[in-house]
């Protein structure tokens, strides 16, 4: 159990999808380490609940956020349970990898409802109940996958694209709504989506402490995005300056345009896989 600790900010009420692991795991953790009431929601009812009683936390639920009524019961819960939504941090999401012609159409669709429905369908929820009281804060996980493409994750790259542009839309259409739109945009990060990859080389992947501490700090000091890590988002912005042939050879340097086609390890990454097309 996490042991809490006091901040200078007042107790906020805090809701999390795909809660149960990796980042989402320990956002929740660093949150609760900051006094704040914390719920998780996953998919995977076993781990989530394993989960909660690792972290203490008492508001858990299955969560399947390509539903909105999973999802409203979901927000319903933790109101009844810890009070008016504060925060959400709609975190759920999967990367499989490989060329994409050769993508099942199962995965490419289930990519698509869980990481792209399934922020819409949550921003949706909590503008509803945010809106009336003309205060809260959004925050939706997209990736550094959203700015910059990456060969062997052809429909990932486009579910965070739109992550990050339904985002920034709605972040402007309620700007003076007293509701607060962001992203996190991570790099790639420790976690089992990454599983099976040896990452970019020069370049070392984020842990998923650094993202939690990214989007606890988010909250405290709300902007409409945060790119981890430092350097890693410095060089994506950068990159949008570089001419095309210039960035391809970058990438091939960097060994980006095999890392998630050629060099994955798919015997690592099989649980994985397993999990997120059976859930």
């Amino acid at each position: 159990m996490t042991t809490p600790t006091t901040t200078t900010m007042a107790a906020k009420t805090i809701a999390i999808t795909g809660g149960a692991r990796g980042i989402g795991y320990q956002t929740a953790k660093e949150l609760i380490r900051r006094g704040h009431r914390v719920a998780i929601g996953d998919v995977d009812e076993t781990r989530a609940k394993e989960a909660a009683d690792e972290l203490g936390v008492t508001v858990v639920t299955r969560l399947d956020v390509t539903d909105p009524d999973s999802f409203r019961a979901f927000l319903d819960m933790v109101e009844k349970q810890l009070g008016p939504l504060d925060v959400l941090i709609n975190n759920a999401g999967i990367m499989p990898t490989g060329h994409a012609h050769e993508e099942d159409d199962a995965v490419t669709r289930r990519q698509v409802e869980i990481n792209v429905l399934g922020v819409i369908f949550g921003t949706k929820l909590a503008l509803q109940r945010m809106l009336p009281r003309r205060t809260g804060h959004i925050i939706n996980t997209a990736s550094l996958a959203g700015e910059l493409a990456v060969p062997g994750l052809a429909t990932y790259c486009g579910t965070k694209f739109a992550v990050i542009g339904f985002t920034e839309a709605a972040r402007q259409e309620y700007r003076k709504s007293g509701v607060q739109l962001s992203t996190v945009r991570p790099t790639f990060t420790n976690t089992e989506l990454v599983s099976g990859t040896a990452g970019a080389k020069g370049l070392r992947n984020a842990e998923p402490q650094e993202i939690a501490r990214a989007t606890a700090d988010l909250i405290e000091r709300p902007r409409p995005f945060v790119r981890v890590t430092r350097f890693a988002g410095g060089m994506v912005a950068a990159m949008k300056f570089v001419p095309g042939r210039v960035a391809a050879g970058l990438g091939s340097a960097l060994g980006t345009d095999s890392v998630f086609l050629d060099d994955v390890d798919m015997g690592a990454r099989q649980a994985y896989l397993d999990r997120i097309r059976n859930n």
